[in-house]
C-alpha cells in the first residue's frame, strides 16, 4: 500500500481504539444516560486536555532535558502512573497518551504556534524523540507477541466450530464491512483494500473481559469473539494478498529513494 493509505490506517485504527474505549467506558460506569451523565462526560473530557496537555509538556521537557543513560524508562513508567492516576479517577486516561504521542511526534509544527515551545532546543528534542520511539516500537511488538500467545491459548478448536455463534458472527463482520464501505465512499477515500482492513484483536478481547456480568447477553460469548476476531483477520489477509495496486506502491517507493537522495 501506499504511505498515505498506510498512515490512514495508523490513525484510524488509533484513534477509534482510543474513542471507542471511552465511550465504552461510559456506558460502562453510567447505567443510567442523562443529560447530567452526559455533562460530566464532557466535563471529564474537559479536565483530561488540560492535565494531558500540562503533564505532556513536561514530559517532552523531560525527554530533552535528562542526560543520564537511563532515562526513557522512567519516562514510560511516569506515563504509567499518570495514566493510572487519570483512570482511578474515572477520567479518559486514553486521552493523555493521544496528546503526548500527537505532542512529541509533533514538536515541529506545534513550536510555531505556541510561544512556550519557542524556547526548546526542538532539533534536540526530535533526535531524542526517535530513539524514544524506537524503543516504544519494541516494547509493541513484545506486548502484541505477548497477545497472540495468550489468544493462542485461550482458544478452543471446538467453540470457533460452533455453527450459531458462527453465523451471529459472519453477521457481525458483514455489518463491520457495510458500515466501513458506506464511510468510506461518503468520505471520497479509496475503498480497496482499506475495506478490509478492519481487523478486531486485543482491544476487542480487553473490552469483552470488562463486561460486567449482569449486563452480558446469552449469545455474546468467548467463541463468538473468537470467530468475530479470526474472521475479521482473515478477511484482511485475503484482501490484501488478492489486492495488487503495483502502480502505487511504485510510486511511492520512486518518492523514498528521491528523499534519500
Amino acid at each position: 500500500m501506499s504511505r498515505d493509505k498506510k498512515t490512514f490506517i495508523i490513525y484510524e485504527s488509533s484513534l477509534s481504539d482510543i474513542f471507542g474505549v471511552v465511550l465504552f467506558n461510559f456506558f460502562l460506569v453510567n447505567q443510567i444516560i442523562d443529560l447530567n451523565a452526559v455533562g460530566n462526560f464532557f466535563l471529564e473530557i474537559l479536565i483530561m486536555l488540560v492535565v494531558s496537555i500540562i503533564a505532556s509538556s513536561l514530559l517532552a521537557l523531560l525527554i530533552k532535558r535528562i542526560d543520564h543513560h537511563v532515562k526513557f524508562l522512567p519516562i514510560i513508567i511516569m506515563i504509567i502512573l499518570i495514566y493510572e492516576i487519570s483512570k482511578f479517577y474515572h477520567l479518559p486516561a486514553l486521552i493523555f497518551i493521544l496528546i503526548f504521542g500527537l505532542l512529541v511526534n509533533n514538536i515541529d509544527e506545534i513550536k510555531n504556534k505556541i510561544k512556550f515551545m519557542n524556547k526548546m532546543n526542538t532539533e534536540k528534542l526530535s533526535k531524542e524523540v526517535g530513539r524514544f520511539r524506537e524503543i516504544v516500537i519494541e516494547f509493541t511488538f513484545l506486548v502484541r507477541t505477548m497477545f497472540f500467545l495468550v489468544f493462542g491459548y485461550i482458544i478452543d478448536t471446538q467453540a470457533i466450530l460452533d455453527v450459531k455463534s458462527l453465523m451471529i458472527a459472519g453477521s457481525i463482520v458483514g455489518t463491520i464491512l457495510v458500515i466501513r464501505l458506506v464511510y468510506l465512499s461518503i468520505s471520497k477515500i479509496p475503498i480497496l483494500p482499506l475495506l478490509f482492513v478492519a481487523p478486531r484483536g486485543l482491544i476487542t478481547i480487553l473490552l469483552f473481559l470488562s463486561i460486567p456480568a449482569a449486563t452480558t447477553l446469552p449469545f455474546i460469548n468467548r467463541p463468538l469473539m473468537i470467530q468475530v476476531i479470526l474472521l475479521s483477520t482473515l478477511v484482511m489477509m485475503f484482501g490484501l494478498m488478492f489486492h495488487k495496486n503495483k502502480k502505487e506502491v511504485d510510486v511511492d517507493n520512486e518518492h523514498e529513494e528521491e528523499n534519500i537522495h
